[in-house]
């Protein structure tokens, strides 16, 4: 089987699990009472505006120990998590660098590549 047989299978199976997925919320909905949907939507209702305030609590106290960890440049260890400090990047303008080092064929020695990577995504 090449590629694009299996990538055309992959679909096929995706489509599968969506089917089934599909498959078992009408057999809940089956059961549902309009009653339980209402009480569900209530609780849904509320779960949503506990997370979203978790949420941002969350976020607020991220950016607030990222931006701790930064000043001190160290990484910091809790209990159950830790902030690991990472110095900065560096990157180069690749174009720019290998117009030069078509002038200055010496630097090529420096080049190192990674390897290719796949990912999947919708055609």
């Amino acid at each position: 089987m090449n590629v694009t047989d299996k990538l055309n299978k992959l679909s096929d199976m995706q489509a599968a699990m969506d089917f089934i997925r599909l498959h078992y919320q009408e057999l809940r909905d089956l059961i549902l009472t309009p009653e339980i949907r209402a009480a569900l939507a209530e609780i849904d209702a509320e779960e949503r505006t506990a997370s979203e305030a978790a949420s941002a609590g969350i976020a607020t106290l991220t950016d607030e120990i990222k931006a701790e960890v930064v000043a001190s440049g160290a990484t910091v260890k809790g209990s159950f998590l830790q902030a690991v400090w990472s110095k900065g990047r560096v990157s180069w303008d690749t174009k720019s660098l290998d117009g030069y080092a078509a002038a200055h064929p010496e630097i090529a020695q420096f080049r190192k590549e990674g390897a290719p990577s796949v990912s999947i995504r919708a055609a």
